[in-house]
């Protein structure tokens, strides 16, 4: 196993206020004129299929759909400026399933919003495609952790309809058609005509999961789905999720704190440091998923990410955490620094 990139980082107190998306999505309707989510020219993809280049063509061979170069952002407060991440950098190719983990705090949700075109990189730079992410788009489509991201005026149809119409993608009959295949894909098609109050969480997440994967974007953004689900709702969730990727084989990048779902759902895995987030290690983790848990492999390497993850530097010789130490002592890296990849 190679050792991961650590450096030491300082703490940066959380900041909360209202939710988030609301006040980006007014902030950019108001530049933009129209719904946040949807703004943009995209490039129509037909469901199961992922087009990388800005032109709507299909990338070279080995070249990566999503680059992440050097990326920082930075929160300015009354007082000063904190930074939530430092000069992260990584590729995601088509057909990825790439997970986005660390702790609370680490700066992974605000790194998707920065994909998301939601929040500018205050150094380094996210291309799609080979062209740089300035706005939100259809192209990338966020599923949010909320329940109440869906507007409760509007039947579960309308909700999955609603931004194919916004955007002005399709017509109405193709958007109810569009409609009724995810709809039926996430087992809802006997609740098309109900309001969102009438829900549970799960099938909220499930009509969230169907309005995103209706828009067929290049790549669907997953900030902690499944987080504020009961355990037996949420491993429902982990298989839903991954038996819709088997079929239309969409780029995901999806964002947790939990080891075990990282490794159930990723084919590969970033590792955050605590904030602000660095990347200290990559792994290739397509060999699990929930027929791995309780497994003696599937054990082992989530022990070795607890301790990527946690870890002091001070540690036994010849521990990963010692490794880690010794290469924090090497000076910063530049921008589109990429950690050392682990396979697992």
């Amino acid at each position: 196993m190679q050792a991961a990139d650590v450096h030491t980082l300082s703490e940066v107190p959380a900041q909360r206020q209202r939710p988030w998306h609301r006040a980006l999505l007014e902030r950019v309707e108001e530049e933009l004129g129209g719904p946040a989510l949807w703004s943009g020219e995209p490039a129509p993809v037909a469901a199961g299929r992922q087009a990388a280049n800005g032109d709507g063509t299909a990338p070279a061979v080995g070249q990566p759909l999503l680059q992440v170069e050097g990326v920082s952002i930075d929160y300015r407060t009354h007082e000063r400026v904190v930074r939530a991440t430092h000069r992260v950098g990584f590729e995601v190719h088509a057909a990825d399933r790439f997970v986005l983990l660390g702790a609370s705090g680490c700066g992974k949700s605000t790194l998707l919003k920065s994909i998301a075109g939601f929040i500018p990189p205050s150094e380094g730079r996210i291309l799609l495609g080979g062209q740089a992410v300035t706005r939100p788009g259809p192209d990338r489509v966020v599923v949010f952790q909320e329940f109440d991201q869906l507007p409760p005026w509007k039947t579960v149809r309308e909700n999955v309809m609603f931004p194919l119409l916004a955007a002005r993608r399709v017509g109405r009959a193709e958007a109810a058609e569009r409609a009724a295949l995810y709809l039926d894909k996430v087992g809802l098609t006997r609740f098309a005509d109900v309001h969102p109050h009438q829900l549970s969480g799960g099938m909220k997440q499930r009509v969230a999961i169907a309005r995103a994967l209706a828009m067929q974007p290049r790549v669907l953004l997953m900030d902690e789905p499944f987080a504020a689900l009961d355990a037996l709702t949420r491993r429902r969730m982990q298989e839903e999720l991954i038996a819709l990727w088997e079929e239309f084989r969409f780029t995901l990048i999806f964002v947790t704190h939990s080891i075990e779902e990282a490794l159930v759902v990723g084919n590969r895995i970033a590792i955050l440091s605590p904030h602000p987030g660095r990347l200290r290690a990559e792994i290739n983790s397509h060999q699990f998923g929930l027929h791995s848990l309780g497994g003696r492999d599937f054990q082992a390497t989530a022990r070795r990410i607890h301790q990527l993850l946690f870890d002091e530097p001070a540690a036994a010789p010849g521990s990963v955490a010692a490794d880690a130490a010794q290469l924090s002592q090497r000076p910063a890296d530049g921008p589109g620094h990429l950690p050392f990849r682990i396979s697992v």
